[in-house]
């Protein structure tokens, strides 16, 4: 289970590093910075969806 929660971390990473270059989701920095509410909410999305994509891909190769 150690790896896919470092693919888990690795996808949600990337997915957030998408998300904060995106002005349209995310246009300014909070005051908090990295620990503001917006940026707390965007972790937890990027989160999600990077379980979604390896929970698809996964049911994907078991049919």
């Amino acid at each position: 289970m150690d790896a896919k929660h470092d693919e888990v971390k690795q996808i949600a990473s990337q997915l957030l590093a998408g998300m904060l270059a995106n002005p349209h989701i995310y246009p300014n920095i909070s005051d908090e910075g990295g620990r503001g509410q917006l940026e707390q909410n965007l972790i937890v999305v990027a989160l999600e969806m990077a379980e979604s994509l390896i929970e698809h891909v996964e049911s994907k190769h078991q049919h």
